[in-house]
């Protein structure tokens, strides 16, 4: 299941993550990856979801997020959840990259919940991103 939360800066959409993060590693039964740009939200999370800077990894493309991704769950099978603060900040506002990228890691994680925050205006997503757009108030 992908889900994006999107809508304008300063909508409340990394808290709603943070608060989905703190609440899903507490209900899961497996292991809660955190992906975000910087360092930011280290004193948000709970320590029990591993944190992971997309800055220090190099990661500003669509194509090396899903190369990491990729290699996440290679090397861990346990992984139910990942949640990811502003996809669009760390790898780029390009909707068709975006939409290809969505694509790929609904394949990739059939098992697993992907949970992504972004900074956009709703009004401009093109209709193949809709479906997996949830309106941020």
């Amino acid at each position: 299941m992908i889900k994006v939360i999107m809508g304008l800066k300063g909508m409340g959409k990394t808290k709603t993550l943070i608060e989905n993060v703190n609440s899903s590693v507490n209900e899961e039964h497996g292991d809660v990856i955190c992906i975000e740009k910087d360092h930011k939200l280290r004193y948000d999370i709970s320590y029990k979801a591993r944190l992971i800077s997309a800055k220090e990894y190099d990661i500003d493309s669509f194509d090396k997020f899903y190369g990491f991704v990729c290699g996440l769950i290679a090397g861990n099978y346990d992984i139910t959840a990942v949640y990811v603060d502003s996809i669009l900040k760390i790898c780029g506002e390009d909707m068709e990259e975006f939409y290809a990228f969505l694509k790929k890691i609904e394949e990739l994680t059939e098992n697993i919940k992907f949970f992504m925050t972004a900074s956009y205006d709703i009004d401009k997503v093109p209709d193949n991103l809709r479906e997996y757009i949830h309106h941020h108030e």
